[in-house]
């Protein structure tokens, strides 16, 4: 059996961070959604997403195929129900609130040379759909990202899942006897480092990824997880609901924030219920702002409809694409959006919506050029003993293409 994680509607919705990846790599809670599919389904998957990224993001086909939904987190209920599916049957949402085509069981031969629109049109045609005997209605309640939002929404109650998941049957590391510890749901991997620290899991779990690091004077309260080869710096304050992907470095106060991998904010300043892609940077003393002093229900620019539309909470912060960077002591506004390779400076707060390769400050911004652009983000994966392949650089280009065509007269102000 082939398994390919497949991008539908919601790949719109969810950009900036789904311009340089598929639905399926967004992380949420520990691990990524592929992640979550590949462990509980014991093996590789594959991708069906938009041209320009599956050259990177390969589709294998073989004789029979199942396609999942790549917005959608695993459990039991959603597994059995998919290997249930003979061959030629949909599994469709029951339920209206979510309005989505969970999974698909076909051959190779029905799949063969059917391009990635096409394949859009056929899951409309699939959810609009009255008497279509090959629909399999799944009513039970699943967990899927369906806006930006929602990725640090679910992420704390997703971190406990993953932690129960990853943990199980399985030895922590001893916890050097310098730290404060707190509670008894902690799991460290081998090779990581932790001194001087306080970890309170008395209000959810808290994983250390293999050969991470928390420097002295750092405070962790659960649910939290960091994965392989992170840092957290001296004196941290980290809330729960945060995830710190590979390789990151963190400090200063953060509260309920994902970081996908490969990014920084490693001083002092604020940062909360926000989503930083792979390959930032925060300045120093930079803050986002993730509460109106009005207490309203928060609103974020979609770039899909290119206008703001509700988040559904009243807290809300920033959230950054890949690549993209502030300058020191940047504000963010609440419900800030910011798209992929943006370099971000200057004095006051920042618009709400910050187009892709944009560069500078409110006044006087202009278009990041693309060639630098790709030679820094060469510089900075090099750091990192990362090489930016040629694909990467053809995606980078495609999105410079697209966006500054666009969205370069495009900003927001809530």
């Amino acid at each position: 059996m082939n398994y390919v994680l497949f991008d539908d509607r919601l790949r719109q919705t969810l950009l900036p961070l789904t311009y340089t990846r598929p639905v399926c790599d967004c992380r949420v809670g520990i691990m990524t959604i592929r992640e979550k599919w590949e462990t509980i389904l014991k093996t590789k998957t594959s991708t069906l997403t938009e041209s320009y990224l599956s050259k990177k993001y390969k589709m294998q086909l073989a004789e029979e195929i199942i396609l999942i939904n790549g917005a959608i987190c695993p459990d039991e209920n959603l597994l059995k129900a998919i290997e249930n599916l003979t061959i030629g049957e949909n599994l469709i949402s029951g339920k209206e609130k979510y309005n989505q085509v969970v999974a698909i069981h076909t051959t190779k031969e029905k799949f063969t040379n059917i391009s990635y629109k096409d394949f859009l049109s056929n899951l409309n045609e699939l959810l609009n759909s009255t008497n279509n005997t090959t629909i399999v209605n799944y009513n039970n309640d699943y967990v899927a990202i369906t806006s930006l939002a929602s990725i640090f929404v679910l992420t704390e109650t997703e971190i406990e899942k993953d932690y129960d998941i990853l943990t199980r049957c399985r030895k922590s590391q001893t916890i050097s006897p310098t730290n404060k510890v707190f509670g008894d749901k902690i799991f460290i991997e081998q090779g990581a480092k932790i001194e001087c620290s306080i970890l309170n899991s008395t209000t959810g779990p808290i994983y250390i990824g293999k050969n991470c690091e928390v420097m002295e004077n750092s405070v962790i309260r659960g649910p939290f997880a960091m994965q392989d080869g992170s840092i957290i710096k001296v004196g941290a304050k980290i809330y729960g609901g945060t995830t710190i992907g590979p390789h990151c470095k963190v400090g200063g106060e953060v509260e309920n924030v994902v970081f996908f991998g490969y990014a920084n904010k490693a001083h002092d300043g604020f940062f909360g219920n926000s989503v930083l892609g792979e390959w930032c940077n925060i300045g120093a003393d930079s803050n986002t702002s993730n509460l109106k002093n009005t207490y309203d229900e928060v609103k974020l620019w979609s770039i899909e409809h290119a206008k703001f539309e509700e988040t559904g909470t009243i807290f809300c912060g920033t959230i950054m694409g890949d690549h993209s960077k502030c300058g020191i002591n940047t504000m963010f506004n609440t419900g800030t959006v910011i798209g992929v390779s943006s370099n971000v400076f200057g004095e006051g707060y920042q618009r709400n919506y910050i187009p892709s390769f944009a560069w500078g400050a409110n006044s006087g911004r202009r278009i990041y050029d693309i060639n630098k652009a790709i030679r820094v983000a060469e510089i900075v994966e090099k750091r990192r003993n990362v090489i930016l392949t040629e694909e990467d650089k053809e995606i980078l280009l495609h999105i410079y293409e697209l966006t500054t065509n666009n969205e370069k007269t495009k900003t927001g102000e809530n």
